[in-house]
């Protein structure tokens, strides 16, 4: 929930702008929100919480998407990955950046992108500034310059700055949300905070990031859902109950 977002600890976040985002009006004329700034600075966290209120969410990290679409090209079954792409209300790229793409790769996610342009919305998250975005594309500036001229025309750019204290001392936002929480706990409990165990990765998934009552996700690139009907469908495709 955005209450527990510390806005103090995000030089470059306008609390006011991410709760109006949160009112999903972006989504109705079909725009996009990019959250565009360093490592650990909550962007991934503020993308899930600002479309909590749409419906029919699906939520990728990029470099998972794009994987999906070659396999399903690869076994000649691309329209299908497509349609349901096309169908969701807000598709989150999450961690553009962090993998590079081959060429095919790379112009399979601009196909994406390029058949939501101005019909469906698109939020993304990035460590990258755009100018680094060619290394990402396997060089090609074309496709890049493309494909930032569809997510950027008309949308809301938000870039942390990371200069927080927290981010001073060097510790990620879901680091010290791990530590609040468990700080609430041990507290309840009469216990000393615990020491982060050794060799503990700060750079978790989008995947281990507690998801809120009401939303269910795939484990590695999936889909998110605010919705009954959708959750039910997600469970039986899980093989839960």
């Amino acid at each position: 929930m955005l209450d527990g977002f510390d806005f103090r600890e995000a030089e470059g976040i306008d609390a006011k702008l991410v709760a109006d985002l949160g009112r999903c009006d972006w989504v109705k004329d079909a725009k996009n929100v990019l959250f565009v700034g360093p490592i650990g600075t909550g962007k991934t966290h503020l993308a899930i919480e600002a479309a909590r209120k749409r419906h029919h969410v699906a939520f990728w990290r990029a470099a998972d998407l794009v994987r999906t679409l070659v396999e399903a090209r690869d076994q000649r079954e691309l329209s299908r990955p497509q349609g349901r792409l096309l169908r969701v209300e807000v598709l989150i790229l999450d961690e553009l950046g962090f993998v590079p793409f081959d060429r095919t790769g790379g112009e399979l996610l601009f196909n994406v992108i390029a058949d939501r342009y101005e019909r469906k919305s698109v939020m993304l998250t990035s460590n990258l500034s755009f100018s680094e975005w060619p290394k990402v594309f396997d060089g090609d500036e074309k496709l890049t310059t493309a494909l930032l001229d569809r997510l950027a025309d008309g949308a809301t750019v938000i870039t942390p700055k990371g200069a927080g204290e927290g981010a001073r001392q060097g510790k990620s936002f879901r680091i010290r949300r791990r530590g609040q929480t468990s700080s609430a706990q041990n507290d309840a409990k009469g216990q000393g905070p615990p020491a982060l165990p050794a060799g503990r990765d700060d750079q978790d998934s989008a995947s281990r990031l507690e998801v809120q009552p009401g939303v269910d996700q795939f484990q590695a690139g999936g889909w998110i859902s605010f919705g009954a009907a959708e959750a039910r469908r997600l469970r039986t495709r899980q093989g839960t109950h």
